[in-house]
């Protein structure tokens, strides 16, 4: 009897040391965390997962936006984050499809060049809904609650314009051809003008003869628009102010039909190769430099800092018709044959054998 006792409190004992091992072993697999995948294969660790920026522009026809495309797309990647880039060739449609498709691949941040800025608060509520922060580039996006807005001092852009072009022709006849009425941008340009030009117009030194949107901001209807600008005044105008070099080269072809190129002066916008080398020409009287560069490379940083949940340092807030929309705002540089070397040139934006190669210098 007494060695059956003692072989149960054997058994016991020994199922009971089983027990408590397991138990520990439970333990401290609940507390250990999964060791870092090493660079030889398998899956990434969500700590180790890249970030990956969707990019939705609204067309790639202008020379601009092909700079942007490229230099944002590098910078991006420099940082050591991916990124899918579609163009929507002005289609507000094909915008919004292509941002449903970004959402749908996952994206962890969306940038929105907006084609319509009223249109396209329609992506930002899309992507808002999947968990998406949504950063407006270059353009703002209208009646939204967009997350950032990354882009110059656009105002300061049609002050700039505006500036240099009185200072040559303080009294007159003045044209103004805008930009896409559906641009946001356009407007803030517009309204940067006439910040300038107005007391001008109240102390009867110039009138404003012609005031016309471009539409989709193509050279076409620019020269329509000033084909009708110059009609209507019998070819007296004094001055142009164009939104930007697109704009610009309408308004100088027009011009130049009824031998007039040369002896009105044009602003324009973008510092676009074709604008700097009729401005050497002398037949473009100045551009607005906005160093893509800086702008791209901000815009890539902010972009991770976004997706990553990361605090963004802003400068300016700025009012899309629903919200004040942390922004940071980069400085213009009005660039004419003074200074094109020193700006254009020496930042490598065009090279000096591009900008004065018409003129074989």
């Amino acid at each position: 009897m007494r060695k059956i006792l003692l072989y149960v409190v054997i058994v016991i004992g020994f199922l009971s040391l089983m027990a408590a091992v397991s138990a520990c072993d439970a333990e401290k697999e609940q507390a250990v965390v999964p060791e870092k995948p090493s660079s030889a294969g398998g899956e990434k660790s969500v700590v180790d997962k890249k970030v990956k920026v969707g990019f939705t522009m609204d067309t790639l026809v202008e020379e601009r936006w092909l700079r942007d495309r490229e230099m944002f797309r590098d910078a991006v990647r420099a940082l050591g984050a991916e990124v899918e880039i579609l163009a929507a060739n002005g289609d507000d449609v094909l915008q919004i499809a292509h941002a449903e498709s970004l959402i749908s691949q996952g994206v962890d941040v969306l940038v929105v060049v907006p084609h319509n800025a009223e249109a396209t608060a329609t992506i930002v509520k899309k992507a808002h809904m999947a968990g998406i922060k949504v950063m407006a580039y270059d353009r703002l996006v209208k009646n939204a609650d967009i997350d950032m807005y990354v882009s110059f001092d656009n105002e300061k852009v049609g002050e700039l314009q505006a500036e240099a072009i009185t200072k040559l022709v303080p009294k007159g006849k003045y044209v103004y051809i805008g930009g896409a009425i559906t641009d946001n941008n356009a407007h803030l340009f517009k309204k940067g003008v006439f910040n300038v030009l107005q007391p001008y117009i109240d102390r009867g030194d110039i009138t404003v003869v012609f005031d016309q949107w471009t539409k989709d901001w193509t050279p076409a209807n620019a020269k329509e628009n000033m084909k009708a600008a110059l009609k209507a005044n019998n070819n007296q105008v004094d001055a142009v102010i164009a939104a930007n070099d697109a704009t610009a080269g309408g308004v100088i072809e027009a011009l130049a039909e009824q031998g007039l190129a040369g002896k009105v002066p044009v602003s324009g916008q973008d510092a676009e190769l074709a604008g700097t080398q009729r401005i050497v020409e002398g037949t473009q009287t100045m551009t607005v430099y906005k160093p893509l560069k800086a702008l791209t490379q901000k815009a890539a940083e902010i972009a991770v800092q976004m997706a990553k949940g990361e605090a963004v340092e802003i400068n300016r807030k700025v009012n899309n018709g629903k919200i004040e929309v942390p922004s940071v705002l980069l400085l213009p540089i009005a660039v004419d044959k003074t200074n094109i070397e020193e700006t254009i040139i020496a930042d490598g934006f065009h090279s000096r054998d591009e900008v004065f190669r018409n003129l074989g210098k």
